[in-house]
């Protein structure tokens, strides 16, 4: 536990939480994928609902709202990396083939819980999402992006291996 907490502590990057989250995936599972790519968006607001992100089946990119980065950055800073380590786990268990939503949600709070322990906040995130939705969507706002474009991030998974042919 204390490698992973150590790890997520000193990511200074989305990615280098990534790799955080392939080590861990790895250790519990012994799955991997490479090839991912990470692409931000603009996926809107609702104070009751939320989208975090989501990975589509048959592509590689797992895709994150840049809102709930945004609101966290302004209300508790701290929660931006269990925060980004969730979300990330999550997609990455999609990524892996599995559909079912329930049974992801129990993989990434075993996989979590297993990894960080039962204190750290990156555990608490994913056993208890809605005790963190104030921090995650602005509160009485509601609105649908007119611009949903994803801009791919540089240099995401870094187990990706360029061929040269």
């Amino acid at each position: 536990m204390v490698e992973f907490c150590a790890r997520l502590e000193e990511a200074q990057t989305l990615a280098d939480i990534f790799e955080v989250v392939k080590a861990a995936v790895m250790k519990s599972t012994g799955q991997s994928r490479a090839g991912l790519m990470l692409g931000m968006a603009n996926l809107g607001n609702h104070p009751q609902g939320f989208f975090g992100g989501f990975f589509t089946v048959g592509t590689n990119v797992i895709v994150m709202n840049k809102i709930p980065l945004h609101r966290i950055k302004e209300t508790r800073p701290e929660l931006y990396k269990p925060y980004a380590f969730h979300v990330l786990l999550h997609e990455y268990i999609h990524s892996l083939g599995y559909l079912d939503e329930g049974m992801v949600r129990s993989r990434v709070l075993q996989i979590t819980r297993d990894s960080f322990g039962i204190e750290h906040l990156a555990t608490q995130i994913a056993s208890r999402p809605l005790d963190f939705m104030k921090h995650l969507v602005y509160p009485d706002a509601a609105w649908r992006p007119d611009d949903t474009r994803i801009e791919l991030e540089r240099d995401f998974d870094r187990s990706s291996v360029s061929y040269i042919g």
